[in-house]
């Protein structure tokens, strides 16, 4: 494993650090494309499996490219260790079913990703573990919702689709006074933007399928923290087998290469885009945190370095202006994937946030009017003008 100095940037790390190097000195990474790893001897066998050698054995919980893809991640946030898995829900599942049990409480941010909401508010229920949503930016409500038996919070900031503003380090000081960890979803930031570790977090998750890979091509998750906590959730993938497949995380590690320079300009384009947004008439109200109109901008800046590239905006007329605006599009894809290097947009009550219930959708403020927007590399003029040509029909 490739050692990287402490003092190297964030920008040098995503490229240098973890590259895992063969006997044959390749410059770029390898993918490792095999099931298993042969031993010299069966003395050797018996202590890779035991744990009291390191080595490769078996591609569903070591292989030397999702390997490097660990190391570079957990870099970049500031974490001691990371373990990678096949998507975003994946990590999020073994996160909580590691860490919690059957009569263990969980407080979570009503603002969260549809299939999130889903796994913690349906699922985990129904393996007696307690659940609690309340809104991201009420330090109050997350304090109220401390029970003895509570031992996780739970929350993505920016939140999807609306992008609030979650105070990180508060939540981690009522979380840690109360005995319990504090898992952030980074997933609309990257580390490229923010590192909740460095804010008092226990633990990052990521969808890598969205900003680290940043081009649309393969699925990926990760959970990243200190030894001892991703031990244990290693020891969850390890035997249950949510696993990062290696050609995915070779994909994801040269999309950590191109992290920063693509987020940088993908933030300047959304803040343009925003800003135009604003000006429209037929457009109720913007979100995005790098507008001085938000309600957390000014905390959004202190955690992160810019505001990001998904605009959220509602459309005067709901559902029927909404969809009529987005099937407008001539240039955005229509898909509800973000992270992409081409912008998309969706409708998230009746995709992301589709099969959440009609009362919690309201509660999170995810109205029939609202769209999203995940702003891409085009020529930001371009996006502008489509968007234009569908407000057009609505007049």
């Amino acid at each position: 494993m490739t050692l990287m100095p402490e003092h190297c940037h964030p920008e040098t790390l995503a490229i240098r650090a973890g590259r895992e190097v063969s006997d044959y000195l390749e410059h770029s990474q390898a993918l490792f494309l095999t099931s298993s790893f042969k031993c010299h001897s069966a003395e050797e066998a018996a202590k890779l499996f035991s744990g009291e050698v390191e080595g490769f054995t078996y591609s569903r919980f070591t292989n030397p490219t999702v390997s490097a893809f660990q190391a570079r991640l957990a870099a970049l946030e500031g974490g001691e260790r990371a373990i990678a898995t096949a998507s975003g829900m994946a990590a999020i599942q073994a996160l909580v079913q590691t860490l919690l049990s059957a009569g263990d409480h969980l407080v979570a941010s009503q603002s969260l990703f549809g299939a999130t909401v889903q796994l913690l508010g349906t699922i985990l229920p129904r393996f007696g573990i307690e659940v609690t949503f309340v809104p991201p930016t009420d330090l109050a409500a997350w304090q109220a919702a401390v029970r003895p038996n509570t031992k996780l919070f739970f929350l993505e900031t920016p939140s999807n689709p609306l992008t609030e503003i979650a105070d990180i380090r508060a939540i981690a000081d009522i979380a840690h006074a109360a005995g319990a960890l504090l898992a952030v979803d980074n997933c609309f930031c990257s580390p490229a933007l923010q590192r909740p570790l460095s804010l008092g977090a226990d633990l990052v998750v990521h969808s890598a399928t969205k900003y680290i890979d940043g081009h649309g091509r393969v699925l990926g998750g990760a959970v990243v923290g200190s030894h001892a906590l991703i031990e244990k959730v290693y020891l969850y993938v390890r035997s249950t087998g949510p696993t990062l497949s290696a050609f995915n995380a070779w994909v994801l590690l040269s999309g950590l290469e191109t992290l920063f320079v693509r987020l940088e300009r993908q933030c300047a384009n959304a803040l343009i885009l925003a800003q135009w947004l604003e000006t429209q008439p037929l457009i109720e109200r913007v979100y995005y945190p790098g507008l001085l109109s938000h309600p957390q901008h000014a905390l959004a800046m202190q955690q992160q370095s810019a505001g990001g590239a998904v605009v959220s905006f509602v459309v005067k007329g709901g559902r029927e202006a909404a969809w009529k605006l987005i099937n407008a599009t001539q240039l955005v894809s229509i898909t509800a994937n973000l992270g992409d290097v081409k912008s998309t947009i969706t409708h998230p009550a009746t995709t992301t946030h589709g099969r959440v219930a009609p009362d919690v959708r309201e509660r999170a403020g995810i109205v029939e009017g609202l769209v999203r927007v995940a702003v891409g590399l085009e020529y930001v003029a371009d996006v502008q003008a489509d968007l234009a040509a569908g407000l057009a029909l609505l007049d």
